[in-house]
């Protein structure tokens, strides 16, 4: 009678642990993007060098936590680079294979790309220059840009977009109305700002053109600098 009293207590034991496990894996989980998700907001807002300890009370966990996910700094702008690049990615994929009306899937993308903040990724690439030398971020850049590219001549070629505007174009404009001007925190709302302005120049990007743009189409080589050497080549 021990026996059996012992056993049904060990296997009543085990069974609590197994309903424990996924319970912790989707707590950790959820730790990992609120960290992910406030130093996002961060770099975006503040440059990629904000303080891990305002990171980790944005995200409402302890520093332990955070340290445990990211050990270093540098494992966090990986992390969140790649999160960014991934997620820019996968709205303009979702774009592109929308068979609507091909000026609002780029309107879409862009819209998705400014929720995505990836204006973050200017400064962590500045910042953190051992980034540039990483083939997995390097490739889904590369993806994310042909992409985009290909979003735009679809748009061209259906005589919706205007012809002298590059992908070079929309993902400095992106990257520029996505982060707040330097010491404008005061004074500016950029989140206020960020979708009036953001439609004011995808309506600047329709055909037929109301004015000649100085210069030429900036295109994705024109962006290249960010990662002056391929490491996919190399």
């Amino acid at each position: 009678m021990e026996t059996k009293q012992v056993g049904a207590c060990s296997s009543a034991i085990a069974a609590g642990i197994r309903a424990a496990a996924p319970r912790l894996r989707k707590d950790a989980t959820r730790n990992r993007e609120r960290i992910l998700a406030a130093a996002r907001r961060l770099f975006a807002d503040e440059g990629a060098d904000v303080p891990l300890d305002e990171i980790a009370k944005q995200a409402g966990v302890g520093n332990a936590t955070l340290y445990r996910n990211f050990p270093d700094r540098t494992a966090l702008v990986h992390q969140v680079t790649l999160s960014v690049l991934e997620r820019g990615l996968e709205r303009a994929r979702e774009a592109l294979a929308d068979p609507g009306d091909p000026f609002e899937a780029i309107s879409r993308f862009a819209h998705g790309a400014a929720d995505e903040q990836i204006g973050a990724l200017c400064s962590m690439l500045s910042e953190h220059p051992v980034l540039r030398d990483d083939e997995q971020l390097f490739a889904t850049r590369l993806e994310m840009e042909r992409v985009v590219e290909e979003l735009m001549a679809r748009a061209r070629a259906a005589g919706v977009l205007r012809p002298d505007v590059g992908p070079g174009d929309l993902l400095v404009a992106l990257a520029r109305l996505t982060r707040p001007l330097p010491g404008s925190e005061n004074c500016l709302g950029n989140e206020m700002f960020v979708r009036r302005h953001l439609q004011l120049f995808l309506d600047g990007l329709r055909s037929p053109a109301r004015s000649v743009l100085p210069g030429r189409a900036a295109t994705l080589e024109d962006l290249r600098p960010t990662f002056p050497a391929d490491p996919l080549t190399r």
